[in-house]
């Protein structure tokens, strides 16, 4: 139930809390954030920030003000103002570093008087797994600070709800919130799926308010970009002050830019010592002594050799020892990589320090009696030790001449720098204090180290150290040390910065966003900003009047492109946040006054339209953003707006207002507004309207969209979370190969795609566009024609060319022979025009145009046109004076100057109107009764009557016109008997037309749009091989084969791609199956399956064929005879007739409108990607008609489909390793090698493995010769045959080989192929997919192949001494024989296998006769009886992965691999099923189809009655007679084995097998009677 209800606006204006205006900050004017004192004493709060306080009290926003203009002041606020409003939820404050969070925390607790916490790394929240914990935190606090991920982790557990625990988060450094960051994943995952806020709602589940702090909303090159991302993110939108943004230029100071040249120092590290000492200890250092490597060995030594754990702790072991990753060796290479750095940029005394520092401070972690790193193992310490004390390290020299000889060049520019600056400033009476931003932590230890000794410094700056904290005391790396180099903590070392004691800090990145330090006059980069935020954040340091911003740039370097970029970047960034027409409410600013609350109606009220169900509810307030937002989903047409069209009432300036501008009044309301949706939302209303009642015009357009949304769910295009319906569906993939482990998109979705290819258009690359190519076109029992074309054509004798199918005709044989070149300004060309429009004027003129002769192809006659028959149409041009008639001759005329000839064609009833009918004679002869009542009721419409005179012109009716390229069916072969059989039709000559066209010239007009057609079919073939293809080896797949692979089975053609797609289907799978089978050796069959479904998916196989343009090639629509015309280019870029022939349709058939865009003008929509091409104005004269869209929507199934034919066509013609080729062309996000070569990499790696162990410990199990025997296959490398029969609970196979399922993986893939290869070539059937897929279920289903597993065997004989019988004392052999089951060669150690295999058995047994003879002899397959071996899925994992395993052994053999199917009886079987037309749809299948057909309601009615389970079959409620079947209950197995053995009985009562296997009739239902049309058809 919907209901709109109204409620009292809390809030107008910020005079409502009195407490907003008394808080403010008793700080210099440029600070940014709250001293250290308290937030009392405090001045009126700044214009500006009350302005975005307001503002974020209305909706979301995110605040992006510059560093020192009190942003954090304005989150203060806006958190007390929310916990003040409900007192229910609370607000979580998120910063991107625990830093940032220890300091928020601190500011908020000093400024609200609520339960303020902090929770971080530091109180270890991954071990808070007691929920009820977190709601004791939860419930004891109001506002709670942390960093973005421990929210995410809340949230992901149930430990949070975004809806129900939480009304506001402010995101610190909000510009973060983009691709995988946690800021951007607690929105993505748990924010817009809730119910839209509102703002009165406290107890709800709703969206929690957001507010967003940031001094830089940017990343990456795009500011726009950069803006949408963010705002779409956050659902915010990124605002800065207008109303007081002159008074903000007085709190934020830009700092004067500098750069600084310094040269170099190339391999200067040699000159250090220390670290020459080092190296040479790291260089002697011996693996094998390592501690790590020692109790690795001594584990291994311990273990069963092959055992799992055994192998994981060998791996670890060699990965250590291939690349020194112990804690040892990788701490001591990352130390000596640090130190040489340190010597390069900061010079040898530097180095030097830095080195003897930190190995001292190892010496004392390494100290087993410490604590100082509690991580390190005692091993780990004691080694350590013992490496460091063999270091001779020196300590350095303080004198002033060694610091100062043995410091960098840039060290010197630095200093420089800074003495200058300091001197600048305090001659200007002003406190000078720096920050020198520096990227590696160690550098910033050595880099104050420096300064705090060089005589030209020590004695001027009092220096300080940030690195950012953790209190994490899991840190295992030896650098972690150089922490406990740093004396002072962060907050010691900020506070005496801000209050002058400390005058210059060095700092890595952690200063750079929000840590509350004072405003500087000199911010310097000692190493250049990574990147823009970077900058920005770094820069905004230095704020005071006068202050610096300094980069240090070596000489020679391209680090000033960079900046030179970023402030651009910024200045863009700058104009967007400043431009007051990216929202709707700005362009109406000026018109609302500051104590005006523009979010209620006039009388103070608020519109609530809300959902009962959900809760969600939709307010004024947000209402616009909303609408815009529903709108922007929308797929975009071409041409189109797909925005919401706001117009105000009254307009702004009357009508011609730009014509004479004058002065007006201000029109100060009242206002009404009308908005239009777009034209592509298909719903009944789509303007509406509100009167002038409303104070603002902001006002107005809310009432109007509120009307809009509410009417768009009630239409059901919102859901009740009042969202798109698309909000509930995964959104298409944009980004290619998403998480590998994400589940496969399964649903069919839409991808949006132009309009295609144009082949009859000259190719791009053809040197002379101008000129025409010539054909003789011969047609069997026709004078030959020239043909002339843009494009040239493919000769193809009559054996290739196209065959007409006439009714009661023979075939008709077409054949073309190219010829040479034609200029477009020879006389040939212009007498072909006309000679073209003669031939397709007569049947086709009511679509045509006189004037218009811009053909796409022209014919003429290669002997000259009939003489006879040019006199007569010459004879109609004297006539009448002109052309107007066009061919059309009154018959009683004609009959006057010619006689009655009998060689007339074509007749129309009236001249110029109809269809033309075929003429049999003249009637000399007087009508009967009958025939002249019938002639007079024809032309009943003349008041006055006829006057019948003699003699009539007798016709008939054409059959309806078909494209001739196909076939008659039988049903089609009636029609044509019945309709031949019909009464003539009799005209009168004076009223009736003859279209002046010879017998010949007739057949031309007949055939020639088939032929075509044909001709553009091949020719779009031609142009996808010569286009996409040219350079790929699937270039070599024959045109007729391409054709039916790029032709939709809508497209009527005799042939299409459907047949090629489920072939290629099962190519495209096997061939990714091996592909990522040895490409990942050590993935699970579980990550095998989920990336092979990844790249085979309709979505992805969709953007593959997107991506490469394929869909401009696909052939969709059918060639209708009643709406043919013939193929034009000048009609081609006109809008006002737009082409159809789309990538869905490049037919030259164009019904109503044209021939597909060019090359040149190729358009795509996908996703939000839009390259629109250009069209030319339409020259009609002629009536505009209503255009049609020119795009259109091709589903990610056709488009896939398209790809898969491709494959199937390439495997067709060129075997797997064209099939190969093919699917590697479409990319699909793998990694690609041959066929062969992945074998050979995989019997490589298994090889490798083999030669690795020794052949002493190798055993290979006794059944390995039994499988060979039943399958008739003997293996090379018997370890593919132990994968595949190893299951994972084997634990005695000394090979250690994986278990099956991987080979079981692969396995799956070849069996589909070899099956689908099969049913496709099966002789004489040409079988649709739905019978491949029918009978391919039957051979590869799992019940199946659990009875092949069960029944193959081998025999063994045995000899036995037994006592002679009558000679007791006598011992005789007797030799005897035992069946040996392929099940029974499972390798595993399970008892429930164990258990399964002998019940299943035994079941088998008792099933074997009537399952062997259905199977063998019966018409019908036995889905119910397999179903009842009740068999475990590892017995058909078993033949599976067999099939596999031989592939690879055989080196990917499949005339092999279907030797062994036909051994096991796979293949025996298939045969059956296809030579004897075996009836294999499924039980429940038919009964489902049967019913869709009747109108039927089929109840499968089962329960336990007795200890047994039962099923009865109900048709409409009523039991069918005998269809009850009952079964010992064995769990679901047996329940599903009665409900088909009910379903089986079911079709045998009812007689549903009559029908055998065309199971399309049980899916079709009776068509509807079609009405007799009065209309006379033709052909």
């Amino acid at each position: 139930m919907m209901v709109i209800c109204h409620h009292l606006s809390i809030f107008s204006s910020l005079e409502t809390y009195p407490f907003l205006l008394g808080l403010s900050m008793d700080h210099d004017p440029a600070t940014d954030n709250p001293n250290d004192s308290t937030l009392t004493n405090m001045h009126v709060t700044r214009g500006y920030q009350q302005e975005m306080l307001q503002d974020s009290l209305r909706r979301n926003i995110i605040i992006a003000l510059d560093t020192g203009s009190g942003k954090t002041h304005i989150a203060v606020l806006r958190l007390k103002h929310e916990i003040e409003r409900n007192a229910t939820k609370r607000s979580w404050f998120i910063a991107p570093t625990v830093a940032l969070c220890e300091q928020q925390k601190n500011v908020i607790e000093k400024s609200i008087p609520v339960p303020v916490g902090i929770v971080s790394g530091a109180n270890e929240p991954d071990q808070w797994k007691d929920a009820a914990l977190w709601e004791r935190v939860l419930r004891s606090h109001r506002i709670i600070v942390s960093t973005p991920q421990v929210l995410l982790d809340a949230l992901r557990h149930g430990y949070a709800s975004l809806g129900k625990d939480i009304s506001l988060i402010v995101f610190d450094e909000a510009h973060h919130a983009v691709d995988k960051h946690p800021y951007n994943r607690i929105m993505k995952e748990f924010y817009f799926h809730l119910a839209i806020r509102d703002l009165e709602g406290d107890d709800a589940e709703i969206r929690p308010m957001i507010l967003g702090l940031t001094a830089s909303p940017i990343y990456g090159g795009n500011a726009s970009k950069a803006f949408e991302t963010i705002e779409a993110n956050l659902d915010c939108v990124i605002r800065a002050p207008r109303l007081y943004k002159s008074e903000l230029s007085q709190y934020v100071h830009r700092p004067k830019f500098k750069h600084l040249m310094y040269q170099p120092q190339v391999d200067s590290y040699f000159a250090s010592s220390n670290i020459v000492s080092l190296s040479n200890i790291i260089k002697r250092l011996k693996i094998d002594d390592d501690p790590s490597v020692k109790d690795l060995r001594s584990k291994l030594a311990n273990m069963t050799q092959g055992s799992p754990d055994w192998r994981k702790y060998d791996q670890k072991l060699s990965r250590i020892i291939n690349r020194g990753g112990s804690f040892v060796q990788k701490g001591l290479n990352d130390f000596e990589r640090a130190a040489i750095d340190i010597c390069s940029d900061l010079g040898v005394w530097a180095a030097d320090w830095f080195v003897y520092q930190v190995v001292e401070r190892a010496k004392q972690a390494s100290n087993p009696y410490n604590n100082i790193m509690v991580s390190w193992r005692l091993s780990e310490k004691s080694y350590l030790l013992e490496i460091l004390n063999e270091i001779t390290l020196c300590p350095v020299s303080f004198y002033p001449e060694d610091i100062s000889d043995d410091s960098s060049d840039k060290i010197n520019v630095l200093i420089d720098c800074l003495l200058q600056e300091k001197e600048e400033t305090e001659a200007d009476n002003d406190f000078y204090s720096t920050i020198i931003f520096v990227q590696r932590r160690d550098a910033v230890l050595a880099l104050a180290e420096v300064l705090k000794h060089h005589p030209r410094t020590k004695d001027v700056f009092n220096i300080g150290i940030l690195l950012g904290t953790s209190d994490s005391s899991h840190r295992h790396s030896m650098m972690d040390i150089t922490r406990s180099l740093v004396k002072e903590s962060q907050d010691d070392t900020i506070t005496q910065f801000r209050e002058g004691e400390k005058n210059l800090i060095v700092s890595t990145s952690v200063a750079e966003e929000g840590i509350d330090i004072q405003a500087c006059g000199s911010v310097i980069r000692w190493d250049p900003p990574p990147n823009m935020a970077s900058w920005a954040q770094s820069r905004g340091r230095a704020r005071k009047r006068k202050s610096t911003f300094t980069l240090l740039f070596k000489a020679g370097g391209e680090e000033q492109n960079a900046v030179d970029k970023w402030e651009t970047l910024e200045r863009q960034m700058l104009a967007l946040i400043h431009d007051p027409s990216r929202e709707l409410d700005a362009a109406v600013d000026d018109l609302v006054t500051d104590d005006m609350d523009v979010d209620v109606d006039e009388d103070g009220r608020e519109f609530i339209y809300e959902i009962e169900s959900t809760g969600a509810k939709q307010t004024l307030h947000s209402v616009i953003s909303h609408l815009t937002s529903f709108c922007s989903i929308i797929p975009e047409s071409s041409h189109a707006d797909n925005q919401p069209f706001f117009e105000r009432d009254p307009p702004e300036y009357p009508d011609g207002w730009h014509l004479r501008p004058t002065t007006q009044e201000l029109y100060l309301g009242p206002f009404g507004s009308t908005v239009t949706l777009p034209r592509s939302l298909p719903i009944p209303k789509r303007q509406f309207q509100v009167e002038r009642q409303f104070a603002t015009v902001v006002s107005a357009h809310r009432h109007a969209a509120f009307k809009a949304y509410v009417e768009l769910h009630k239409q059901g295009l919102l859901n009740d979370h009042l969202l798109p319906i698309t909000h509930i569906l995964e959104p298409e993939l944009e980004e290619e190969v998403k998480a590998l482990l994400a589940d496969v998109e399964k649903r069919e979705g839409m991808a949006k795609v132009s309009i295609g290819i144009d082949p009859w258009r000259a190719e791009e690359n053809q040197m002379d566009q101008s000129s025409w190519f010539s054909s003789v076109l011969t047609l069997e029992g026709l004078p030959p024609l020239l043909l002339f074309t843009k494009t040239e054509m493919v000769q193809l004798d009559s054996s290739q060319g196209p065959k007409l199918y006439r009714r009661d005709r023979p075939v008709v044989r077409a054949s073309i022979q190219p010829g040479s070149s034609i200029s477009d300004d020879d006389q040939m060309i212009s007498d072909a025009r006309r000679f073209t429009r003669m031939i397709f004027w007569g049947l086709n003129n009511t679509r045509m145009e006189w004037d218009n002769l811009d053909f796409a192809y022209l014919v003429l006659p290669s002997g000259g046109a009939d003489t006879t028959w040019s006199a007569r149409r010459q004879w109609l041009e004297s006539k009448s004076g002109s052309d107007d008639s066009h061919l059309m001759a009154k018959a009683d005329q004609f009959a006057q100057e010619f006689g009655c000839v009998n060689d007339v064609t074509l007749i129309q009833r009236q001249i110029g109107q109809g269809r033309p009918f075929k003429f049999t004679g003249w009637r000399h002869e007087p009508l009967n009764e009958e025939e002249e009542g019938r002639l007079r009721e024809r032309y009943d419409r003349f008041r006055d009557g006829i006057d019948i005179v003699y003699p009539l012109v007798e016709v008939r009716a054409y059959p309806p016109r078909t494209n001739f390229l196909v076939p008659f069916t039988k049903v089609a072969s009636q029609v044509s008997e019945d309709t031949q059989e019909a009464s003539p039709i009799h005209l009168l000559p004076q009223h009736t037309g003859i279209i002046l066209l010879s017998p010949d010239e007739t057949e031309y007009s007949f055939l020639l749009p088939s032929i075509m057609r044909f001709l553009m079919l091949i020719s779009t073939a031609k142009s996808l091989r010569n286009t996409l293809f040219v350079s790929s080896p699937i270039y070599a797949i024959p045109l007729p084969l391409l054709v039916s692979a790029i032709t939709a089975s809508s497209a009527g053609e005799q042939s299409n791609y459907q047949r090629l797609e489920t072939l290629g289907d099962a190519v495209l799978k096997f061939t990714v199956a091996i592909q990522l089978f040895a490409e990942y050796p050590m993935w699970p069959e579980g990550y095998l399956t989920k990336r092979k479904d990844h790249a085979v998916s309709n979505v992805r196989l969709a953007k593959e064929d997107i991506r490469i343009k394929l869909y401009r090639w696909i052939i969709r629509e059918s060639m209708l005879g009643k709406k043919w015309k013939p193929h034009y280019f000048s009609a081609i870029a006109t809008p006002e007739t737009p082409r159809t022939t789309t990538a869905a349709a490049v037919a030259p058939i164009d019904e109503a409108s044209q021939a597909p865009k060019s090359l040149q003008d190729d358009a795509i929509e996908t996703d939000d990607r839009r390259i629109q091409g250009t069209s030319k104005p339409s020259t009609s004269p002629h009536k505009k008609k209503k255009s049609k869209k020119s795009s259109k929507q091709l589903s990610t199934k056709i488009l896939a489909d398209v790809v898969e034919s491709v494959i199937g066509a390439a495997f067709l013609h060129g075997g797997l390793d064209l099939g190969y080729e093919a699917v590697k062309f479409f990319d699909l996000g793998l990694k690609w090698k041959t066929i062969s070569e992945r074998i050979i990499q995989v019997r490589t790696r298994s090889d490798t493995i083999m030669a690795e162990k020794d052949p002493a410990t190798i055993s290979f199990p006794p059944q390995l010769g039994d499988v060979e025997k039943m399958i008739g296959y003997t293996f090379t490398r018997k370890i593919f045959l132990i994968e595949a029969l190893t299951h994972a609970s084997y634990q005695n196979d000394s090979t250690r080989t994986p278990s099956y399922e991987r080979v079981e993986f692969l396995g799956d893939a070849i069996l589909d192929l070899i099956v689908n290869d099969y049913l496709f070539h099966a002789p004489g059937k040409n079988y649709s997919p739905g019978h491949i897929f029918l009978r391919k279920c039957a051979v590869v289903n799992a019940h199946f192949l659990s009875y092949i597993c069960l029944s193959a065997f081998t025999k063994i004989d045995k000899t036995m001494p037994r006592p002679m019988p009558g000679h007791s004392h006598t011992i005789e052999e007797t030799t005897e024989s035992q069946n040996i089951y392929l099940f029974q060669c499972l390798l595993h150690s399970s008892p429930k296998v164990l258990d399964d295999q002998r019940n299943t058995f035994a079941r088998y047994l008792l099933r074997k006769p009537e399952i062997e003879e259905a199977l063998n002899e019966s018409g019908i397959f036995p889905w119910a009886s397999l179903t009842r071996l009740q068999a475990p899925k590892f017995l058909s994992d078993m033949v599976e992965s067999v099939i596999g395993a031989v592939y690879l052994d055989s080196g990917g053999s499949f005339d092999i691999v279907t030797n062994v199917l036909e051994t096991l009886g796979i293949m025996k079987i298939l045969k059956h099923i296809v030579i004897d037309d075996v009836d294999v749809l499924h039980p429940v299948s038919r009964l489902s189809l049967w019913s869709q057909k009747h109108e039927k309601k089929i109840e499968y009615d089962s329960g336990k009655e007795s200890g047994k389970v039962f099923c009865r079959i109900l048709v409409d409620g009523e039991e069918v007679q005998g269809s009850k079947v009952s079964d010992e209950f064995r769990g679901k197995a047996s329940q599903d084995e009665v409900r088909f053995a009910a379903a089986e009985v079911a079709i045998k009562a009812l007689r549903l097998r009559d029908v055998g296997v065309g199971f399309e009739l049980l899916k079709k239902k009776k068509p509807a009677r079609r009405k007799k049309r009065s209309k006379d058809i033709v052909e």
